[in-house]
């Protein structure tokens, strides 16, 4: 293993085919995800170990891994480590269990920015979600920024990464989990819904939202009401809005 020289998380890249190889042996540091300028020759055994172990394995021109291991001394494979290992849909609502309380949860589609996902996890931790879904491709992951953003969140928050968000709102919808869709075009506001129960809540990515194909597996759609010019929330607000109105209404359910 060894930094990657002008990088802003050097810490987070692994090079080379040793390096990549114990990584995914040892599985004490959890991978992101694997880019090999090919899936042939020295690089199949590899690349099966990684997909083994649900690692996303893209292919990149040799430049593309240039620019991150300056002079080529990657081999043809670069790795990037997570801050911290995944958790399971499983383990989360199992969470839920252990504490007795309904699950309470935050499903992400696609957000790319790091301090967004960091912020999120923050908010998440403090309004006591049980856990938090992103997805495995075109989103951001567990990385040293999303750690430092979080403030010491991240290590009390459980992350589960998924290959198919629909199908995880699916199998949430039929574990008893009410999933709605935060999203500016929908017609009932969040102050109207009630959120005591097993909730899961969708927040959109920069820029383009929630995906069309997505918000049509959510159970009903809400949105937070806007005064001014702008349409909606930065995804970190959004969160923080709904998450803490689901905090007030459980904590009014347990008083009562």
């Amino acid at each position: 293993m060894a930094p990657a020289a002008g990088n802003a998380d050097a810490q987070e890249i692994l090079y080379g085919l040793h390096a990549v190889r114990e990584a995914l042996k040892a599985g004490s540091r959890p991978l992101q995800r694997l880019l090999v300028i090919r899936t042939d020759k020295q690089f199949s055994d590899l690349v099966q170990l990684a997909r083994s172990l649900h690692v996303p394995v893209h292919v990149q021109p040799s430049a593309s891994l240039d620019r991150l291991v300056p002079d080529g001394r990657h081999q043809g494979i670069v790795a990037f480590a997570a801050a911290k290992a995944y958790q399971t849909e499983e383990s989360i609502l199992a969470r839920a269990v252990e504490r007795n309380e309904p699950p309470l949860l935050v499903i992400l589609d696609g957000v790319e920015d790091p301090h967004n996902l960091g912020a999120v996890i923050r908010t998440a931790e403090g309004a006591g979600v049980h856990g938090v879904f992103i997805p495995e491709r075109r989103a951001a992951g567990l990385t040293s920024v999303v750690a430092k953003v979080s403030a010491g969140a991240i290590d009390h928050m459980p992350v589960a990464r998924v290959t198919n968000t629909s199908r995880l709102i699916e199998s949430l919808k039929a574990a008893g989990v009410w999933v709605y869709g935060v999203e500016p075009s929908a017609s009932k506001l969040y102050t109207d819904v009630d959120l005591r129960g097993p909730v899961g809540l969708v927040f959109g990515g920069e820029g383009t939202g929630i995906r069309p194909g997505l918000l049509q597996h959510c159970d009903e759609r809400i949105r937070i009401p806007m005064r001014g010019q702008v349409q909606s929330l930065n995804v970190s607000a959004s969160a923080a809005v709904l998450l803490f109105e689901a905090a007030r209404q459980r904590g009014l359910a347990a008083k009562s």
